[in-house]
């Protein structure tokens, strides 16, 4: 398994979910490589993830794209990558990206990154942490059954918590997980 860039991640996000905007392309690039991180041991892409104001970016693409410095892309996706991809989208695609943003503001890489970081600067998520995080969240997740929330479910459940208080515990993002996280802060 070889690493690719970022782009051609983004790329087939893009083909699988037209009119994918930035701020969520960028949330499903870090659920891509943390997924990814925790089944093969490996990154999906070679880029740093680092925590900005938003949640988590792929700094470099985010930059790249913004100045029309976009490489051309010749790289192949193998059938774990493409897999990684339709799960996560299978997962997260019918969140909007402020869904996405309060998810990842919740998960520890995110957070514990974000403590060193000042506003409006960025600090580099390591993917060990992404990697430890996201193992014990896909075995948590191993035995259910239960589809992944929508996007009117989060945004109901996440619109009266306290933000302080979502900073202090790790929620999974399975149904049952945020309600109980919701409801511990009744």
């Amino acid at each position: 398994m070889a690493f690719v860039s970022a782009h051609v991640i983004a790329e087939e996000l893009r083909r699988r979910l037209p009119g994918l905007g930035k701020k969520k392309q960028h949330k499903l690039l870090y659920y891509c490589q943390g997924h990814h991180l925790a089944t093969f041991g490996e990154p999906m892409f070679r880029e740093t993830i680092s925590a900005w104001d938003m949640g988590p970016v792929v700094g470099q693409l985010w930059y790249e794209e913004r100045t029309g410095e976009v490489p051309m892309n010749l790289e192949e996706l193998d059938e774990a990558t493409l897999n990684t991809i339709g799960y996560v989208i299978s997962r997260y695609g019918a969140l909007s990206g402020a869904d996405l943003e309060h998810l990842t503001h919740s998960e520890a890489p995110w957070r514990e990154a974000n403590r060193s970081r000042r506003p409006g600067e960025s600090v580099r998520i390591p993917n060990e942490s992404i990697r430890s995080y996201f193992e014990v969240a896909d075995e948590d997740e191993g035995d259910s059954q239960t589809p992944p929330p929508d996007s009117h479910a989060v945004t109901t459940w996440l619109k009266d918590v306290n933000p302080r208080h979502a900073q202090q515990s790790r929620p999974r993002d399975s149904i049952e997980a945020l309600r109980r996280f919701l409801s511990a802060g009744d």
